[in-house]
């Protein structure tokens, strides 16, 4: 069987961690993609945009995003301008997905992930390593989870948001969408959209901030 040819964007923390989730049966890596003109590689090939569409059989992994920058992933993965069925996950095959998980396009699972039944994972969504996805678990569109974090069952995670490394969430909440939950956090109760909240047990940063 012919191998993919597959490129990441952008070449940040988030792509060179998924270069080790790579499967080389499946795939032949070609590089990254990035516009930045500063950012250089001694092992890697670095492409501007513009080679999608000289080469429309590559495809593609997107995971742009941080702390700093959640709020512009869908902006900065639209930006590629290319079709949905360009889109691929990877998936280290450390991590363990249980039965019945639905998993969209262009979503990153790092290694020692653990997602258990009936989760969803909607579309672009990165979970990085050693997290914890619980039973009935929704997480929406542009989500980034950190590592080591716990999301018991039946909670809602919505559109654009950052969950920070080390953080519990309790069960049967909703987290309302382009919401920041800081690093090693205890998140007891639902929060709105745009919400910024850290802490044990988690509180409004603003509020914090008084």
């Amino acid at each position: 069987m012919q191998k993919k040819k597959l490129i990441i964007f952008p070449f940040n923390g988030n792509g060179i961690e998924a270069f080790d989730c790579i499967n080389f049966d499946e795939y032949d890596f070609i590089g990254y993609i990035d516009d930045d003109p500063t950012k250089k590689s001694m092992e890697y090939d670095i492409f501007p945009k513009v080679i999608l569409d000289k080469y429309p059989e590559l495809f593609v992994l997107a995971v742009p995003g941080s702390s700093l920058s959640y709020m512009e992933r869908a902006q900065a993965i639209h930006s590629l301008n290319i079709p949905n069925l360009r889109y691929i996950n990877l998936i280290h095959p450390s991590a363990s997905v249980g039965k019945n998980v639905k998993i969209g396009y262009n979503c990153l699972i790092m290694a020692g992930a653990v997602i258990t039944s009936n989760a969803v994972l909607n579309n672009h969504i990165i979970i990085l390593p050693n997290s914890v996805i619980h039973h009935d678990v929704v997480i929406n569109n542009y989500t980034l989870i950190g590592s080591n974090v716990v999301v018991a069952g039946g909670t809602t995670i919505g559109n654009n948001c950052y969950i920070g490394s080390g953080t519990s969430i309790i069960n049967g909440i909703t987290i309302g969408d382009f919401s920041l939950v800081g690093l090693g956090s205890n998140l007891v109760k639902s929060i709105p959209e745009n919400s910024k909240v850290a802490g044990n047990p988690a509180r409004s940063l603003a509020f914090a901030n008084n």
